[in-house]
């Protein structure tokens, strides 16, 4: 999380808060594992008498422009933490991370309305309680560890706390996405899970999840499509995102050093080399979608290092 220094004058100036998307699991890491993507939901906080909350843009124009809005109850999470009050804001609202497609777009509101809360109260929360605080609201820290510090981070939530390591991403490492035109919501997604699994499944997930971070943290790009393979959540899931098993199954041979549904999906993530040309990758992807019904769109794109920036605007 980088941070600018804002003005010591109680809060009384503008600042911005923006925090990127993530895309969690990558196979075998359920609810542990994640990376940080530059598609950012940003606010604009100013200090004023009273309280307005205020959606910009299409994508946001069926959320609550009052104090429900799901930004500013995460503001108050953070002042809940704190012990103090909220003080009163303008906070305008803007996101380029699509909804209920897998790309972490509520763990990118979450950070981004606990940072942007502790900022008004003065910054007493350290990052470790803002992940806490929000890991424990989402449930599991996959999605909001990359939101908050970007790279690659590896979390965990128990008892005693949120416990991380975070990562830069190995040299030469890219992301590709396919993010279809429709949305699957995580309710949805993760209510075909299996309540019990066998142990064979469990030592896989467990096996393949330690190769996957061990990969990572080496830059074993080579065995990512090994590590990558997963029994726990993706083949349960399949059902609900046409192609996603052809993609798991077959995208090595286009091109991607592996693949996975990235968080709860539509959306499906795969590696690729930064050094070799994507555009087999990308026709096969397309290809996939055309057979399965579907539209959207693919991009190619880093992985975003900065996580959640807070900065203050330069007037013109």
């Amino acid at each position: 999380m980088t941070q600018a220094p804002l003005p010591q004058v109680g809060r009384t100036a503008t600042f911005t808060v923006r925090a990127p998307a993530s895309s969690a699991n990558l196979g075998p890491g359920f609810d542990s594992l994640g990376l940080s993507l530059p598609l950012y939901t940003t606010l604009r906080v100013t200090p004023q008498a009273s309280t307005e909350v205020v959606p910009l843009g299409h994508g946001l124009s069926s959320t609550p422009a009052n104090e429900s809005n799901y930004v500013y109850q995460a503001m108050l999470l953070a002042a809940r933490r704190a012990g103090r009050p909220l003080p009163p804001a303008r906070i305008e609202i803007e996101s380029e991370v699509p909804l209920a497609r897998g790309l972490g777009s509520s763990a990118a509101a979450l950070i981004a309305g606990i940072v942007a809360g502790n900022e008004l109260l003065g910054r007493p929360l350290d990052h470790a309680a803002v992940l806490d605080v929000a890991a424990r609201e989402e449930g599991h820290p996959d999605n909001v560890a990359p939101a908050l510090f970007g790279g690659i981070v590896v979390a965990t939530l128990d008892k005693l706390g949120t416990h991380y390591v975070r990562l830069d991403p190995p040299a030469h490492l890219g992301v590709t996405v396919l993010v279809p035109d429709f949305e699957l919501s995580t309710s949805k997604a993760r209510a075909v899970l299996p309540r019990e699994y066998s142990r064979a499944d469990a030592v896989h997930a467990l096996s393949h999840a330690a190769l996957l971070a061990a990969a990572l943290s080496v830059g074993r790009l080579d065995l990512l499509r090994h590590a990558m393979q997963d029994y726990i959540h993706q083949v349960w899931r399949a059902p609900l995102v046409p192609g996603l098993s052809d993609i798991l199954e077959s995208a090595h041979e286009h091109g991607a050093l592996g693949a996975a549904l990235s968080g709860a999906g539509p959306t499906v993530l795969c590696f690729h080399d930064t050094r070799s040309d994507t555009g087999r990758l990308h026709t096969y992807l397309h290809g996939v979608m055309t057979r399965s019904g579907l539209t959207g769109q693919v991009m190619d794109l880093p992985i975003d290092l900065a996580g959640t920036v807070v900065a203050c605007p330069v007037e013109a």
